[in-house]
């Protein structure tokens, strides 16, 4: 038998032959010990993976769009002439030049069910006025009637005091209005030094129920449903409420404080005259005259500057 050489290999069998390891194992790569092959559970964990990637995906869409539904149905304009509140607090009328023509901005929105008007004026002066009021005076662009009048000497309910004359004094009361130096106040105390200085500055005073103080809702006893009407103050803006539908008090207060109403107190409502003029000066003209029936009616007016 041949001998084998260092670089040959002899296979054996039926016919045996010898061959060298440079002429073909040389051209044989050998397979890696380290390569894994692919594994199938690898290959169905993916799968799973992106699946969920996938519903999360989805989720997080939905409760997007829900989100911004909702913020659309708290934000402040729904359509025009129409208002809902949000909770920043953002002004409800409109930013307006201050050499503009002063008007009425007249607003509406719902409030637990209950309809609002919303008079904002614009680039006016507020003041009281006793007696019966022109119509026909086209510098008022809002004015409805302030305190009540006893139904027994047909006098004013509660402290007036108009131009700085003292014409009525009581504490029937709580709420009030002060205006001074054209500064209006609404606010609600038994005693305020604001009246002895509405006098001393030939302001004007008066008294009415209160409604909300200080972002909170105050209780009184009137009962009843009738259309209610209120002076407000929210952010420094200052504009009347009048209710669409009869409303009981406490209702009325808790639309306006849920509006976010800061202060408010009460002003004459159910048939009780009064009227706006709007930005095309357009008359908006709310009660009947036959509810004046004393001439100590009074009334808060606003007049183009």
């Amino acid at each position: 038998m041949e001998e084998i050489k260092e670089n040959e290999i002899r296979i054996l069998g039926k016919d045996a032959f010898t061959v060298s390891s440079g002429d073909v194992f040389d051209n044989i790569t050998k397979p890696d010990k380290n390569e894994k092959k692919p594994s199938p559970k690898k290959g169905f964990l993916w799968l799973i993976l992106i699946f969920l990637l996938l519903i999360v995906g989805l989720v997080w869409y939905f409760k997007s769009n829900k989100s911004e539904e909702q913020v659309v149905g708290m934000d402040e304009t729904v359509s025009e002439g129409t208002v809902v509140p949000n909770d920043s607090k953002a002004l409800l009328g409109t930013m307006v030049d201050s050499i503009a023509k002063g008007y009425t901005e007249i607003r509406d929105t719902v409030i637990n069910d209950v309809p609002l008007e919303l008079y904002i004026p614009y680039n006016a002066e507020v003041s009281l006025y006793v007696g019966k009021p022109n119509k026909e005076d086209k510098d008022i662009i809002l004015i409805t009637q302030a305190a009540d009048i006893r139904r027994d000497n047909r006098k004013i309910v509660g402290s007036f005091v108009y131009k700085g004359e003292l014409l009525a004094k009581g504490m029937s009361k709580a709420g009030f209005c002060a205006i001074i130096n054209g500064k209006i106040t609404i606010s609600m105390a038994e005693n305020s030094p604001l009246m002895e200085e509405a006098i001393e500055q030939d302001g004007y005073f008066f008294r009415q129920f209160p409604l909300v103080f200080k972002e909170e809702l105050v209780e009184n006893e009137v009962r009843g449903k009738y259309s209610r009407r209120a002076l407000c103050e929210r952010s420094g803006e200052i504009f009347v409420v009048k209710t669409v539908t009869d409303e009981s008090m406490h209702d009325f207060a808790q639309a306006l404080l849920d509006l976010g109403v800061d202060n408010a107190i009460y002003l004459v409502g159910s048939t009780a005259i009064g009227w706006a003029i709007d930005k095309e000066d357009r008359l908006m003209e709310f009660g009947q005259w036959k509810s004046m029936n004393s001439p100590y009616t009074n009334f808060i007016v606003w007049r183009r500057k």
